[in-house]
């Protein structure tokens, strides 16, 4: 039996930016955290590198905001970069007040006996300004917030609910557009419950296991900005997607990235043969912007038919290594690579979404009532790349944005409504889940074959054809049977895929991370690749 929940704040996403938005909203609001497999679902968990934010003083916010506009290759939006650069260093207080373990400087010890954290460099960045939990922050940040949401009785903290879709005013027949809830499968009990809420927020990442090959754990459906779309949200530079460029090549290392510290801290790119190469592509060489990097290894494996290159920190003393990368250490040496004295075969693998749901500073987005933030959004930081360590500082600054936001607003919205329960009256139990299988194999491969590192007019044509038709079979499948978690993923990975082929298409030239061979100059006058749903309204 179906069943009914009200809240005051629905957030759909239980990592680094749905938590901070649960913690920073008032302690007598009744919130509810979802996440569609277990909490520790999300990429928060496995990010590795970092929060780049301006705490050094030899480094400053104008060089900050300055290595993040030239990574973006001219398409960043100055004022949100300028925004989220300017609230880095109280976005990361907060977190220290929390009480996350960042990693400290033990050579830099103050007369109190205490110590400074330790900062490292990644790509792209003119300043040691990564504040980090040695190799693990991720897995170190979502611990320390999850612990503290378990201690306030507002929160729920709810797994295994997979949300469907959201419902809005214009679903449901009446005047306006508010988002009113949504529509959530309970794995539990196998029924689509609904949740009403007076605010709602998406907050559930990114859409790269659109790809073959990715850092990103399975939940990285593009759910998020599917939902958004369906209810009338434009998204904005889908076309954008980071692929990064070291990730362990072994048989049995599913989807593990080897931090782009590694590069920061001295370690190089080589051949098989032990050659360099990328001084060959770039002056800044392995420090390069990770677009760069990633289509410089592209380009050699594809000219020597080879499978990996090689990332060799191996000259680096044992101990250093050891302490700066455990988690990477102890993972290779579980495959029987000792990084202390041997190179780590890697290649690129789809790693971040750069464009999203259309927001402002506030994470609004086109629907009342529905905000969105973290890889899900699309704020205009990011650009045509994605500086390193910069997609976390975008969780905090925004999710803490939003959370004021919502507070001022409180008195302006009324308690949430009863809503229809889900409709499962016309379809069946399936029999054919084959069916998804296989065509969720179908839409990555094509993802990663025709839209992938480089891109052709050709390759996208064929893409675009395979997507239409995929769309179809979706759409029939859904329409006649019961939802599951994986129909539910494969119909919003096959949406954003049919939307990042548009955008993709609709690029006439190359620029950051969309690199196609028919375009291959970039345009003088940058503009972003806004996207409009047939149900827009604004």
């Amino acid at each position: 039996m179906s069943q009914h929940f009200q809240h005051d704040v629905l957030i759909i996403g239980s990592g680094a930016a749905g938590l901070t938005l649960a913690l920073t909203l008032p302690a007598h609001l009744r919130i509810a955290v979802l996440s569609k497999g277990d909490l520790a679902n999300g990429s928060t968990y496995w990010a590795q590198g970092g929060v780049a934010a301006v705490l050094d003083d030899t480094d400053t916010v104008e060089s900050h905001v300055e290595d993040t506009l030239i990574a973006g290759a001219g398409l960043c939006r100055e004022d949100a970069v300028r925004f989220t650069v300017e609230h880095s260093r109280e976005a990361i207080q907060w977190l220290i007040e929390q009480g996350v373990p960042f990693t400290r400087d033990d050579d830099t010890p103050h007369e109190d006996g205490s110590f400074e954290f330790h900062l490292t460099r990644e790509g792209g960045h003119s300043h040691r300004r990564i504040i980090h939990a040695a190799d693990a922050t991720g897995a170190a940040i979502f611990t320390t917030l999850l612990a503290k949401a378990q201690q306030r009785p507002n929160i729920e903290l709810l797994d295994q609910r997979v949300a469907v879709d959201l419902i809005t005013e214009r679903k449901l027949g009446l005047p306006g557009n508010r988002c009113l809830g949504a529509y959530v499968l309970n794995r539990y009990s196998g029924e689509v419950d609904t949740y009403s809420a007076r605010f709602t927020a998406l907050a559930c990442g990114g859409a790269a296991k659109v790809y073959l090959y990715t850092s990103n754990p399975d939940s990285a459906c593009g759910d998020g900005i599917a939902m958004a779309w369906r209810a009338g949200c434009r998204v904005g530079n889908l076309e954008f997607n980071q692929f990064h460029p070291t990730c362990l090549y072994h048989p049995q290392a599913k989807s593990f990235l080897i931090t782009e510290a590694l590069r920061g801290e001295g370690a190089l790119l080589k051949l098989p043969s032990g050659e360099r190469f990328m001084p060959r592509f770039d002056s800044r060489a392995e420090l390069a912007p990770r677009d760069i990097v990633a289509r410089a290894i592209d380009h050699e494996m594809k000219r020597l038919g080879i499978d990996c290159v090689y990332l060799d920190i191996s000259h680096k003393p044992a101990n250093f290594i050891k302490s700066h990368f455990p988690t990477i250490y102890e993972r290779c040496l579980d495959f029987g690579i000792d990084i202390t004295r041997q190179a780590i075969p890697v290649v690129p693998a789809a790693h971040y979404t750069c464009g999203g749901v259309v927001v402002d500073q506030h994470g609004h987005t086109d629907i009342p009532g529905l905000y969105a933030m973290g890889e899900t959004s699309f704020t205009g930081l990011h650009g045509a790349n994605r500086m390193a360590s910069n997609s976390l500082l975008e969780c905090f600054v925004y999710a803490r944005s939003a959370a004021a936001d919502i507070v001022g607003k409180l008195n302006d919205v009324p308690a949430p409504k009863d809503l229809p329960s889900w409709d499962a009256s016309q379809v069946t139990d399936s029999d054919e889940d084959v069916i998804i299988a296989h065509n969720w194999d179908e839409l990555r491969r094509f993802m990663w074959d025709y839209v992938g590192i480089v891109r052709t007019n050709k390759r996208l044509q064929r893409a675009q054809h395979r997507v239409n038709l995929l769309l179809s079979e979706i759409d029939e499948f859904y329409s006649n049977y019961r939802v599951s978690r994986d129909l539910i993923e494969l119909r919003n990975l096959a949406l954003v895929a049919a939307l990042i082929i548009k955008s993709a298409m609709e690029r006439k030239e190359s620029r950051g991370l969309h690199y196609t061979l028919d375009y291959p100059d970039m345009l003088p006058e940058a503009r972003d690749t806004i996207l409009q749903p047939p149900t827009y309204a604004g």
